[in-house]
């Protein structure tokens, strides 16, 4: 690092002249420091640096206030598992990003609930496009269109009421195979291949799906973990991962998002 210097040596923004014989010393001290591991955070520390950092996040992504406004009625309606089952924030403002960049004319989405993430979609859509989303529970159903016609994007949005696998199979059959830019999964996630499978016959070639909770709080690493949904997401991931259909990448916006492109 150091060459072989005569004399003294007085260098510019330190305080003192600089002695050659010192370099070895000074050498093995910057190397000491650089490589010094980050000291580990307690429990404690890691979730109170984990809010922090959330909190941040959420802080520079600025939703839409009539985004913010369901996303504070659905935990009123749903106290015990709203907050949960939405998409986070900087998950919606991703999808409003990457709908509009992608330039999206016609979606669905498997798993209305409140229609928060619907309503990210609907909003990145042109005048004449279309959202077609699938839920099975009336109540939170409601809940959405009250959303949709507040935020004016009811026209574009196309609610189906009943099991999502029989709603697909219905948009198959009446001949939209390939005729979707854009999927969303964020439904039953035992049934995530299921619905994958039906999904990448509606999506065009060059379209994009984005599953939803694909690291389902990092219960998918845990090996130990056997609950069954923990089951079905880490097969569904393995299978991604050998899908010779789309390419792949996971991501962890949220609770973890594959971004999965139809070749």
């Amino acid at each position: 690092m150091f060459g072989p210097l005569a004399g003294r040596v007085h260098l510019p923004g330190l305080s003192r002249t600089w002695h050659p014989g010192r370099a070895t010393r000074l050498t093995a001290q910057i190397r000491c420091c650089s490589s010094r591991p980050e000291p580990a955070l307690g429990p404690a520390k890691a979730a109170a640096h984990s809010a922090i950092l959330q909190r941040y996040i959420e802080d520079h992504n600025t939703e839409q206030q009539v985004i913010s406004k369901l996303r504070a009625e659905t935990k009123k309606a749903f106290p015990k598992n709203g907050a949960r089952l939405m998409v986070t924030v900087e998950q919606s403002t991703f999808l409003t990003w990457l709908v509009s960049s992608l330039q999206v004319k016609q979606a669905v989405e498997v798993g209305t609930f409140t229609g928060l993430s619907a309503l990210a979609i609907a909003q990145a859509l042109p005048e004449d496009g279309r959202l077609v989303t699938c839920e099975i529970d009336a109540r939170p159903a409601a809940l959405a269109a009250q959303a949709w016609t507040e935020a004016g994007v009811a026209p574009k949005v196309d609610l189906r009421m009943g099991p999502a696998a029989e709603t697909l199979d219905k948009l198959l059959a009446a001949g939209e195979c390939e005729a979707f830019d854009f999927a969303f999964l964020d439904g039953n996630k035992r049934m995530y291949w299921d619905y994958f499978q039906q999904l990448l016959r509606l999506v065009r070639p060059g379209g994009v799906i984005v599953a939803d909770n694909v690291l389902w709080y990092g219960r998918v690493a845990d090996a130990e973990d056997q609950d069954k949904r923990t089951i079905a997401l880490r097969d569904f991931n393995d299978r991604l991962v050998a899908c010779t259909a789309v390419t792949t990448s996971i991501v962890p916006i949220g609770d973890g998002l594959a971004l999965c492109r139809k070749l």
